[in-house]
């Protein structure tokens, strides 16, 4: 089995991305195994860690204020120089959307600290569930959400995928380490889950930009272009603070690869147009081509240096 994946594994990404543009009426019908796929690449993940060593550091803290920091002033800047609404709150929610729960199969594949970017994954997710709800309320475009409604949708959008594998992977290596054992050997089986939670993200993603499309293209446009540069700005800054802790790949990941489907959802619930929402939707699209070409450059590079060995 192991060595069947390995033989596919070359072509799991290619292929995920292409039925994704292919199959995209079909993913949109399918969006609720999405939530489970998740569910189970966090689990793989998290029992691959001694969660009770997880601490939180000054490259949590940082990655954080840069996301609420240039979230903010983005906002702001755009705003106040007169640019358009939908514009502003898209390029915002490109900095303010929680990291992806898959950057940690992405990121470990790459070669990044295994500790690190999964307690980046933990506290990004809480800490954007805590500081969001603020940002939302201030910006005034729902006053029928109060704080404290916010503040519950929010939770329990996160809670209900983040927080139960981490709890049922924290019991497993308190109560069951044999158990715990057992999935963490099996931990690189979290990439193949990813690649099909890939297919159907995509999917859904250019679903909803060709739902969202009729009459509006210009601001798509706009929004497409503006994503691209955006999230090929965030992947440079992130390798160049990662580099700082000696870890840029796990700073590049942190830092660029967004949990788009999150980021569409607060946008439609929260903010003024859901129109704005397409660029975490073109988002979605650059950062996984971007990991697809990252993880081919290094399964290249590892057969490099195999054949060269063998050499």
């Amino acid at each position: 089995m192991n060595v069947f994946l390995a033989k596919f594994k070359q072509y799991v990404l290619p292929l995920a991305i292409l039925l994704g543009f292919l199959l995209h009426d079909f993913c949109a019908d399918v969006k609720g195994l999405v939530p489970v796929l998740i569910f189970t690449i966090l689990l793989l993940s998290f029992v691959a860690v001694d969660i009770r060593k997880l601490r939180p550091t000054l490259f949590d803290l940082g990655l954080l204020v840069y996301q609420v920091c240039v979230g903010v002033g983005i906002y702001l800047a755009i705003t106040l120089l007169g640019g358009e609404k939908i514009i502003a709150e898209g390029v915002m929610m490109g900095a303010l959307t929680p990291v992806a729960a898959s950057s940690t199969v992405v990121a470990c594949m790459l070669g990044a600290n295994r500790e690190r970017v999964t307690t980046f994954a933990l506290m990004g997710n809480l800490s954007m569930a805590l500081v969001l709800p603020v940002v939302f309320t201030l910006i005034g475009d729902h006053p029928e959400y109060t704080l404290g409604t916010s503040y519950m949708l929010m939770l329990a959008k996160i809670g209900s995928v983040l927080a139960l594998p981490f709890f049922i992977a924290l019991m497993l290596q308190v109560w069951l380490p044999k158990v715990n054992e057992a999935l963490a050997r099996r931990t690189s089986w979290s990439y193949y889950v990813w690649a099909v939670a890939l297919f159907l993200t995509l999917g859904q993603t250019i679903h909803y930009i060709i739902e969202s499309g009729d009459g509006h293209w210009n601001a798509i446009l706009w929004l497409s272009g503006l994503s691209l540069l955006f999230c090929a700005f965030q992947f440079w800054l992130g390798r160049k603070y990662g580099k700082r802790f000696d870890d840029i790949i796990g700073g590049a990941q942190m830092m660029g690869q967004k949990n788009s489907a999150m980021g569409i959802w607060m946008i439609n619930t929260f903010l003024y147009s859901p129109l704005s929402s397409v660029f975490m939707a073109f988002y979605s699209v650059w950062q996984n081509l971007w990991n697809a070409i990252q993880i081919a450059m290094r399964e290249r590079e590892m057969k490099s240096r195999e054949a060269r060995r063998d050499d």
